[in-house]
């Protein structure tokens, strides 16, 4: 089977919906008869795709927003043309229009945030996302969501497409780290600390989550400092001040972008995770926190309790009363937070990427067929 992948997001800073995609590559590029032709607008970085077998990557060198959207709906179809691939996959809720007939499509809708949390986008990002992803939904052949939540959406805001739906859970990418704490004080971290993990923008919380942190007495800061890993999204969220304003100078580490084996480091060595996001179509760092046996405290909505399971400590994302007062249960029990971790590991040996290139492969299979019945 030749599989056409967007891959556009591996020229990026590898975070999210881009993490996905490179994970579901390697899986897929270690399964029988499957060849991979990527497509990306820019080069991808260097590295991400070292141990896959990938047949071809086809790159340009468009980095502008509109010159890249551009190149998806004109070079794209001609190079998949080109490659005969059998099926193309639109990993990042869009498909090109003009894709030859003959070629099988399919694509992953991992939320709908420009419907459910709107207010939280790039005000061209989410006209973008409206008008884009129902196209797509239309013209593939078959759907993949990654959650159960995602589904339920999907068969409330377009039901006609509910047949085409098939739900496929992310994996955990578990970096294997035999680094102690104290070899993470290069980093600043010279005592306990819970991990925050995400791009910084409107919708990961940061705002309550600081602040329901400040509220907590000294004693308790004191058990265990705020780590926040992640680039700098949109939004104007200025997490830096917003720290110096709460007072929190002494107990929060601001990291910015971490690399792979930074970030294994951080989770295998936390507390716990703190993700008390306003809307997820999955969650991730869930998933990768679980798979270090460490808990979670994450938001009552949306995809979150499908993901933690009984790993988790389930949180009111718009209270930030609720926020504190399970921090403060997970700082303090320590009872309660390994009762949660002896969860963490069992929960998260669900989410294999290998299972979830085997579901999707059968999904590719199932609209190559869809795709001889339309052309036949």
């Amino acid at each position: 089977m030749k599989i056409g992948v967007d891959a556009r997001l591996l020229s990026r800073p590898i975070t999210g919906i881009g993490r996905y995609t490179l994970e579901m590559c390697r899986a897929l590029s270690r399964r029988k008869n499957v060849k991979l032709y990527l497509y990306s607008p820019a080069p991808v970085r260097e590295g991400a795709l070292a141990d896959a077998n990938v047949e071809k990557i086809r790159t340009g060198r468009w980095t502008n927003g509109v010159a890249r959207q551009i190149w998806a709906e004109t070079s794209l179809p001609l190079l998949a043309k080109k490659d005969a691939v059998d099926v193309f996959w639109g990993a990042t809720h869009r498909l090109p229009r003009c894709l030859p007939k003959s070629i099988a499509r399919v694509v992953t809708i991992h939320d709908f945030v420009w419907k459910y949390a709107a207010e939280t986008m790039r005000p061209f990002s989410r006209l973008l996302e409206s008008y884009q992803v129902p196209i797509a939904m239309h013209n593939a052949d078959r759907i993949v969501v990654d959650s159960h939540a995602t589904l339920f959406a999907v068969q409330k805001e377009f039901s006609a497409y509910s047949k085409k739906v098939a739900v496929v859970p992310l994996g955990s990418t578990h970096c294997d780290s035999h680094i102690k704490p104290l070899s993470l004080q290069h980093l600043g971290l010279q005592m306990d600390y819970f991990l925050f993990v995400g791009t910084l923008e409107p919708r990961k919380n940061l705002f309550r989550l600081l602040t329901a942190y400040s509220r907590l007495p000294t004693s308790l800061k004191n058990k265990a400092m705020l780590v926040i890993a992640g680039g700098k999204g949109w939004g104007d969220v200025n997490v830096a001040h917003t720290i110096a304003s709460l007072g929190l100078d002494d107990y929060v580490c601001l990291l910015g972008y971490v690399d792979e084996h930074t970030l294994a480091a951080l989770y295998a060595n936390a507390k716990f995770l703190a993700m008390p996001s306003l809307y997820e179509g999955f969650g991730l760092p869930v998933v990768e926190a679980m798979s270090y046996g460490v808990p979670v405290l994450t938001s009552n909505n949306s995809s979150m309790p499908e993901v933690a399971g009984d790993a988790g400590l389930l949180v009111d994302p718009l209270d930030v009363e609720s926020i504190r007062t399970g921090l403060a249960r997970l700082i303090v029990d320590s009872k309660y937070r390994g009762r949660l971790a002896a969860f963490a590991k069992d929960n998260a040996r669900h989410f294999d990427w290998d299972l979830s290139a085997e579901k999707i492969t059968h999904v590719f299979e199932e609209a190559i067929v869809a795709r001889m019945g339309l052309a036949s």
